[in-house]
């Protein structure tokens, strides 16, 4: 499929999805803000990233609040080219993104990458189990999403489908900088399996060196049911999900260049007699499971003001994922296996700012030592390892005059795979240089163009310490990107702002690993996807916005990295989508906005998942004075026509119409 075929099909699929969501009844959802150069055109939910090559949406914390979301998943399913599998609940979810990450067998496939304040989290091929990603909304300043290969060299290797940033909460966004105590208290209420969450955060700053924060959020939810009243998955039980964060930080030297934090995250579930298969596909039996994941980070960070070169940054960081699992009706191999993935990273980075002629840098360079533990699992379902890597990266971002910015970026990886001693004594080392490189040219009329190419691999997992050629053979990817980006003010109107970005991927798997025997009678070794991503927002001075965001796609899978054997349409195709949002704000006070999802029906290789269109509403008031100030008080209206369907990629139903209400109060 050409730029052209395919641009022609966003058209359509545009105005099909519009006809799908307004004729069916039914709504959705909306995020961002920026990482690479932050531009907020508008007063709408979300800012579109207009200054960069990189496709990057980012969910602030204002998005997170509004969002009233239960699941972290939940919160980033309305970014372009994110699909959720079974978004409800965090143990039985999954992250995919432009068809790559989790599946309706893993929680993820091992190329989407995910970090919680620079952490790296998440399995490689946890079989039946979800994302992994257990942790709590409540914990979370800003959410950035990276999709695609070509801005990930940063965070690490084989990320195909896009990376997950995840930033905590900060003393000072409660304190705002000013000495003293601040706390916040929230109460979230939904009526879809009588949901309750509360969320009390303390923050202290005794003086302008030293700041710390604590949080506690306890998440309760019973069996949810959909447009048709039918329970989903009643047999997972209620969900009881405590969470913590501690964080503090400590500002010092001269001017206060330098400062010292630490963080501390831990979330736990319990679940009683649920099944084994979190994706509800295959009765194995059930279990009695204990979920726990654990995130701490020590940071050091040296930036002198008169030293343009150094900033430099020196990470600790440890990731300790925990599911436990046993087996009801007596021992079994598979049922009994406990999982659990420890990981622990040494980063040094630094960016430095200079300038060669007319060309200025800014060069970030970074060195990792990270070892992941993985604990035998018994039964070969999960082989026990560990795994020893040593990264290099380096990402130039240059600035030339007024209008090109372009940035190469490599990044060289060595690992070495030795299997558990319970097992043997192999070891097995592979090594990747990859790389790519973006570049952006402004007009200076508001218009730029943009493109990028790219390179990556997957290095072999543990996993793969079963299979003699797998664990020696590293999954590669190349990608090709480019588009257009539009930011101005006083467009159509004296006080409007318009800003919209338009982007088309191409990308080209080979030598895969992951997908044997899916579908059941094929070996997938290679996969070509393209597909074109659509943000854009409006406001108008009198407060109205319009934020919208579509994604359409298609892939091809093959056998034997045979190009004239097409396996057919690749099994994990998102349906194209639609997701638009009408709003007004009233002054700092009101903010209402009405929301549609629309998916068209995908009826490609004989697969075939209905479209639909969901409806949301949402309300958000901000009292400015009198006793109420200090306080927000949300309502939310998710799926307002009760419609039942069930998105493609998932294997359950979605959620019914669901009234939430959201009191939150600082004292």
């Amino acid at each position: 499929m050409t730029f052209r075929t395919t641009r022609a099909r966003l058209c359509a699929s545009t105005a099909a999805l519009i006809t799908v969501g307004v004729a069916s009844g039914a709504f959705a959802q909306d995020p961002t803000e920026d990482y690479l150069g932050e531009i907020v055109l508008g007063e709408g939910k979300r800012a579109v990233q207009t200054d960069t090559a990189i496709p990057v949406t980012v969910v602030d914390q204002d998005e997170i609040e509004d969002r009233q979301a239960g699941t972290i998943a939940e919160l980033i399913d309305t970014v372009p080219g994110v699909t959720l599998v079974n978004g409800t609940t965090a143990a039985g979810s999954g992250i995919n993104i432009r068809g790559y990450g989790a599946n309706s067998t893993y929680g993820t496939d091992g190329k989407v990458l995910v970090q919680i304040d620079g952490a790296t989290k998440g399995s490689e091929e946890l079989y039946r189990i979800g994302s992994q990603l257990y942790t709590d909304p409540f914990l979370y300043r800003e959410i950035e999403v990276l999709r695609g290969t070509v801005g990930s060299f940063e965070y690490g290797s084989g990320v195909f489908g896009g990376v997950v940033r995840l930033e905590t909460i900060d003393a000072r966004d409660l304190t705002r900088g000013e000495l003293g105590f601040v706390g916040r208290q929230t109460l979230d209420f939904s009526t879809n399996g009588n949901g309750l969450a509360s969320s009390t955060t303390l923050a202290w700053q005794p003086d302008e060196q030293f700041e710390v924060l604590f949080n506690y959020t306890r998440r309760q939810l019973g069996v949810r049911t959909d447009g048709d009243g039918n329970q989903i998955n009643p047999d997972a039980g209620d969900i009881d999900d405590p969470s913590g964060l501690l964080k503090a930080r400590y500002t010092f030297g001269a001017g206060n260049d330098q400062f010292v934090e630490f963080s501390y995250t831990k979330t736990q579930q319990e679940q009683f007699d649920v099944p084994y298969d979190q994706f509800g596909t295959t009765p194995f039996g059930n279990v009695d499971r204990y979920i726990e994941n654990e995130v701490a980070t020590l940071r050091y960070n040296y930036n002198p003001g008169d030293v343009a070169w150094l900033n430099v940054t020196a990470e600790l960081l440890y990731s300790d994922e925990l599911v436990e699992s046993e087996a009801i009706n007596g021992p079994n191999a598979l049922l009994d296996a406990d999982n659990r993935y420890r990981t622990t990273t040494f980063r040094v980075k630094n960016e430095a700012l200079f300038s060669t002629g007319a060309i200025d840098h800014e060069l970030r360079t970074g060195i990792e030592f990270i070892q992941r533990e993985r604990s035998d699992a018994t039964a070969g379902s999960a082989p026990g390892g560990t795994k020893d890597a040593l990264a290099f990266y380096a990402v130039d971002e240059m600035q030339i005059g007024d209008r090109w910015t372009i940035t190469p970026a490599l990044r060289y990886e060595n690992q070495t795979i030795t299997q558990d001693p319970l097992n043997g004594n192999a070891k097995y080392d592979k090594d990747a240089l990859m790389g790519g490189v973006s570049a952006r040219y402004a007009f200076g009329n508001g218009w730029a163009v943009f493109g990028s190419a790219s390179y990556t691999e997957n290095l072999p997992i543990i996993d793969d310490l079963d299979d003699a050629v797998f664990i020696g053979q590293s999954e590669q990817g190349r990608s090709y990107e480019i588009g257009v980006a539009y930011d101005s003010v006083d467009v159509f109107r004296s006080g409007d702002s318009l800003a919209f970005k338009v982007n088309y991927y191409n990308d080209h798997l080979t030598d895969l690993t992951t997908y044997v025997g899916r579908p059941a009678t094929e070996t997938v070794t290679a996969v070509d996807r393209e597909g074109i991503e659509l943000e854009a927002a409006y406001a108008m001075e009198n407060g109205y916005y319009i934020d919208a965001n579509a994604h359409i796609s298609k892939g091809t899978a093959y056998r034997e990295n045979s190009l004239t054997a097409p396996v057919g349409d690749w099994y994990q195709n998102p349906q194209d989508n639609l997701r638009l949002t009408l709003g007004r704000k009233f002054s700092d006070e009101l903010d209402l906005s009405w929301e549609v999802e629309a998916a068209k029906r995908y009826d490609e290789g004989g697969t075939v998942s209905p479209g639909f269109g969901v409806h949301n509403l949402r309300a958000t008031y901000v009292p400015q004075n009198g006793v109420l100030e200090g306080s927000t008080i949300r309502f939310g209206v998710e799926n307002l026509f009760d419609k039942t369907y069930q998105p493609r990629l998932s294997t359950r139903n979605a959620t019914g119409r669901t009234f939430k209400v959201t009191l939150s109060t600082t004292f």
